[in-house]
């Protein structure tokens, strides 16, 4: 059964960090290009960093970049959103979602990624 969890969020001071981790079943992280959004109240759903199947390369939105790192652990079937410097206009709820087609580059569209995770609440505040 396709399912992915994610979980590593919380409660950070303006400056912290986070680990959020997207652990996957019924399928390899590896062949998928794997998002994550995010979802604030009042607010759409944007896309924030993105990695490609197979490794070849990554996509980070211009308010996390030099902030966020991306990364996966085929072994693990996981996919890791590294959080630096938070920020309290970071405070969201985050998905990480699976590509509908394998061996792709990164695509941003929400309506690309057909499988979801239930989500992460973070949130920065002093």
């Amino acid at each position: 059964q396709l399912q992915l969890v994610e979980s590593g969020g919380g409660l950070v001071q303006p400056g912290g960090s986070l680990r959020l981790s997207c652990a996957a079943s019924g399928f390899s992280v590896g062949f998928y290009a794997i998002a994550w959004f995010r979802q604030a109240p009042g607010k759409e759903r944007e896309a924030v960093s993105c990695i490609s199947s197979t490794n070849r390369g990554a996509y980070y939105a211009d308010s996390v970049k030099g902030r966020f790192t991306v990364s996966r652990d085929n072994a693990k079937n996981t996919v890791y959103l590294q959080m630096n410097s938070l920020k309290p206009e970071d405070t969201a709820v985050y998905y990480c979602a699976r590509d509908r087609q394998r061996f792709r580059l990164c695509v941003l569209r929400s309506t690309d990624y057909d499988d979801w995770g239930q989500g992460a609440q973070v949130t920065v505040s002093s």
